[in-house]
């Protein structure tokens, strides 16, 4: 028998948590989680799941304009009811919380709610009892940060902005990153004025620069205020809103601010300071290729090591984890290229591998394949929204070394074209795949003449 209680206890029932809790279980693991707030950590509750509904509902506000050019003739003018969006939402989000739940009990997995304190490397301080445990694994995740200025706490951030009392007519939000655009189109969709302020030049950094450029103008058209090289100086509540004063001197009086300008590891009060687990210069826990910290029995994985901050990331890291600790052999290390992403502004951006500007500088002499152009289903419609699909291909060897669209359902059809970027797979290879006609993704496999090199 072990000497401990448990051999694996997990402080955060967030996806990496559960999916590691579970996958461990059944190898026979006894194995614990702690989890003080909601199951299914930030994506099911505050994250990729309520935006991506409220990213549907959005939608709408275009497809019933769309409509009219196909011959659907409204009876009145479509409203918005908030309250109907949140609350259905928040329906939702319990049914998910549910199944959370249910996995663990049927995994056999015994769930604390309670936020867990680590006291040493073998014990965790949880709802008043001492637990003892062969290994620790921190699964907290990350949490919204808001930098300083003077009115700042009358801000919301990404986990309060889902749950607003009542919907913001005039909506500013301040970042450059995914939630950032993302939320400037939802509210912008759902009827909004929406203001998007950013520090930089351009949002999206990191992002292929056309990519950047085309997501930037088909926002601006489609109605968001955008406000670069800007930065909130001060909020103040006034009659009737917030006013808000920008260091460009512009002043704009808005209903709500979202402050999205990144998130940190939720690590405070969890005891790590205690033991001298090893932090990066950006805060996050540092760990080897077998999850393992500078306190080897104490494991993290997900946003707290500051990797791609992506759910299907920590659903993998979380298996890889359990190879290594809990079944036989050494797994080959986690391969974390050719990721792919989709960010869920209006419209929508898909990306896998290289960008443009990566590639020239790894593999030097490339093709760069390009198409832009207005959907089939906009020449009926009457909208201006336009579509664009690149490939990158080095040169030398032929190989697609990244993709990227931004249009309609692009994380949808960059799925599919992942599984081609991951294989290695050539120009060659798409050129000779047969395209299906009438879709947008043919063109996938229809580009043939480089825009340039």
């Amino acid at each position: 028998m072990s000497e401990y209680d448990y051999d694996l206890f997990v402080i955060g029932a967030g996806s990496g948590g559960v999916r590691a809790a579970r996958t461990a279980a059944a190898t026979g693991a006894r194995v614990a989680v702690a989890e003080d707030r909601y199951l299914g950590g930030t994506c099911v509750n505050v994250g990729c799941v309520p935006k991506k509904l409220y990213s549907y509902a959005a939608h709408f506000h275009e497809a019933f304009e769309d409509a009219s050019g196909f011959g659907w003739q409204l009876a009145e003018a479509p409203r918005f009811d908030w309250s109907t969006l949140r609350d259905n939402k928040i329906g939702e989000i319990k049914r998910l919380n549910g199944i959370y739940g249910r996995l663990l009990d049927a995994a056999d997995v015994r769930l604390i709610n309670e936020r867990a304190r680590v006291v040493d490397a073998h014990h965790v301080e949880v709802g008043g009892e001492t637990v003892s445990a062969e290994k620790i694994l921190v699964a907290v995740g990350g949490w919204p940060w808001t930098p300083d200025f003077p009115g700042k706490e009358l801000a919301v951030n990404s986990n309060q902005v889902f749950d607003l009392e009542t919907f913001p007519e005039r909506f500013l939000v301040l970042g450059g990153g995914y939630i950032a655009v993302e939320f400037a189109s939802i509210f912008n969709g759902l009827g909004s004025e929406a203001h998007l302020v950013y520090r930089g030049e351009l949002f999206l950094r990191g992002f292929d620069q056309q990519v950047r450029e085309f997501t930037r103008d088909e926002m601006a058209k489609k109605g968001v205020n955008l406000h670069f090289e800007a930065n909130i100086e001060a909020i103040e509540k006034v009659e009737g809103g917030l006013a808000v004063t920008l260091t460009s001197g512009e002043q704009l009086e808005v209903d709500a601010v979202l402050a999205a300008t990144g998130r940190r590891p939720h690590v405070e009060g969890l005891g790590l300071e205690a033991l001298d687990v090893t932090r990066t210069e950006s805060g996050h826990l540092a760990v080897n290729e077998r999850f393992e910290t500078s306190v080897p029995s104490i494991l993290a994985l997900g946003d707290v090591t500051g990797g791609p901050e992506l759910t299907p990331v920590a659903l993998a890291e979380a298996m890889q984890l359990v190879r290594h600790h809990f079944e036989p052999g050494e797994p080959a290390p986690l391969d974390y290229r050719h990721i792919p992403t989709a960010v869920f502004c209006h419209p929508n951006i898909g990306t896998v591998g290289l960008s443009e500007e990566q590639a020239r500088e790894a593999c030097g002499e490339i093709r760069v394949y390009a198409a832009d152009f207005r959907p089939m289903k906009h020449t009926l419609s009457g909208s201006s929204e336009r579509c664009l699909m690149k490939l990158i291909v080095d040169d030398e060897s032929d190989v697609v070394v990244g993709a990227h669209m931004v249009g309609e359902e692009s994380g949808e059809v960059i799925q599919g074209i992942a599984v081609a970027v991951r294989a290695g797979l050539t120009k060659a290879d798409f050129d000779a795949t047969v395209g299906i006609h009438p879709t947008g993704a043919e063109e996938f496999v229809t580009m043939r003449t480089p825009t340039r090199r």
